[in-house]
């Protein structure tokens, strides 16, 4: 079982110094990639999928009504309706997809795979079986900007290495990717356990 990091109240890592100490909080490369992208544009499409919900969920509008200055409980409605629209139905499965990958990586096994995602699955082990993976869900940190994160996979193919990233949506935002992986290339393998940092070997960047 691989052993997850402590985290501050915000979520950021909280990451043993290189020369010691107490642990100080890293900022996520996931937020430091994300920072390009239009924060108009999230808020839209969060309300485009509010908007959706609500047609669907008269009760949620209902609610919503009766709750008048309530603002906790209006957010949670709102969130409600955005749920119904499927806000979060890509990035569950996702999640799903990735957990699936990783233990068909480590030789673990995937168990009973829903048909409907069982092709996605099959897709990746035959893709990647000509990939040598070096390091699955390593957590890693920039110590110079202070940043972590954890790359999918560190891959070695016809000798040289690469940072992997598995991705199960559309890719938007590929500037946004680039900074991640960057970040990972340029990082070292961090072991929560005794705060120790490793290499990847050469990275091909």
């Amino acid at each position: 079982m691989r052993q997850e990091i402590d985290r501050d109240r915000y979520g950021r890592p909280l990451v043993v110094p290189n020369k010691g100490g107490k642990p100080v909080a890293y900022t996520r490369a996931t937020t430091i990639a994300n920072s390009l992208d239009d924060a108009a544009a999230l808020t839209a499409w969060k309300m485009r999928m509010a908007a959706i919900g609500l047609t669907v969920r008269k009760d949620l509008l209902l609610a919503i009504n009766a709750a008048q200055d309530d603002k906790m409980a209006i957010n949670k409605y709102i969130e409600d309706a955005m749920e119904v629209a499927g806000a979060s139905k890509a990035a569950t499965i996702g999640t799903a997809l990735h957990s699936y990958a990783e233990r068909l990586d480590l030789g673990q096994d995937i168990g009973l795979v829903p048909d409907e995602w069982a092709g996605d699955i099959l897709a990746y082990e035959k893709t990647t079986k000509q990939l040598n993976k070096i390091f699955i869900e390593q957590f890693c940190v920039l110590d110079k900007y202070k940043i972590a994160g954890t790359p999918d996979r560190i891959v070695e193919y016809k000798g040289e290495r690469f940072i992997a990233d598995i991705k199960t949506g559309r890719i938007d935002h590929p500037n946004n990717i680039a900074i991640q992986l960057a970040i990972y290339a340029h990082g070292s393998p961090y072991d929560i356990a005794t705060g120790r940092r490793g290499t990847w070997g050469e990275i091909n960047k």
